[in-house]
């Protein structure tokens, strides 16, 4: 995940996380939104995920535009590695926004279309990440932020999330990143919601058991399997935006 604390280990996490997030229904969810979200500003054609994780959206983004070429930064190699068997069409790279040098030659003000996924949660700054962010991206870009809103589970905290936001709060960061808010809202009600509600009240088990579940190098045990798959079907029927959803999602633009 490009630009978080170096106090987080993302190379361990991929490791020990990968399956779960593959199984998440949540995951899915935001891909679909994400997905409309850039189709409805054209097809693009340079994509640049930031934060690419795996590289799950970077595949689905080729599938549906297979004429499009995608750039996915990430700043854990075990992340970069995964991703590149996701989608060996695409361009992947290490890289941490906040330390590493910007970019050169034709990857500056390189990309059309833009996504940072669950990303900005984890940063302890991030305001200073999108400002670095904006060298790989053209005037005109249009880029799409997705981060949780709601209250934070152990697991969040777990897993190294700083701060949930508002879809005023995602404003906020964006306006003083120098980029445009088109578009801000929360999206997830009601089945979003309640899964995370559902991850609240499980507390500090789900925290133990996945844990073990990834040291010993098993699938995630079966309380997490089961509620992945039950949700699964019902994150289609979420409202796209609804004030009471727990998912903030946000449009911007590169300034031309």
């Amino acid at each position: 995940m490009a630009g978080v604390s170096h106090r987080d280990d993302w190379d361990a996490h991929w490791s020990d996380y990968s399956e779960i997030a593959a199984r998440n229904p949540a995951q899915e969810y935001r891909r679909r939104l994400v997905m409309a979200q850039i189709g409805a500003a054209g097809a693009p054609t340079r994509l640049l995920d930031i934060g690419s994780g795996t590289g799950e959206f970077i595949r689905d983004v080729l599938l549906r535009w297979p004429d499009a070429e995608a750039l996915g930064l990430e700043m854990s190699r075990s992340g970069v590695e995964i991703a590149k068997q996701h989608a060996p069409a695409a361009r992947f790279e290490v890289c941490d926004l906040l330390t590493d040098p910007p970019p050169q030659g034709d990857d500056v003000r390189w990309a059309t279309h833009a996504v940072c996924s669950e990303v900005l949660e984890h940063v302890d700054d991030p305001v200073a990440l999108l400002r670095k962010a904006r060298a790989w991206l053209a005037p005109g870009c249009r880029l799409v932020v997705t981060v949780p809103g709601g209250p934070m589970s152990a697991f969040d905290k777990h897993i190294g999330h700083r701060r949930h936001f508002s879809p005023a709060d995602i404003g906020e960061v964006i306006s003083a990143a120098g980029l445009l808010p088109l578009r801000l809202s929360a999206a997830g009600f009601p089945f979003h919601t309640l899964y995370r509600k559902v991850v609240i009240a499980a507390d500090e088990r789900l925290v133990t058991e996945t844990a073990a579940a990834g040291d010993a190098g098993h699938q995630p045990p079966p309380i997490v399997r089961a509620g992945l798959a039950m949700f699964g079907p019902l994150f289609r029927l979420n409202l796209s935006s609804s004030r009471f959803g727990w998912q903030t999602v946000a449009v911007a633009q590169e300034p031309d």
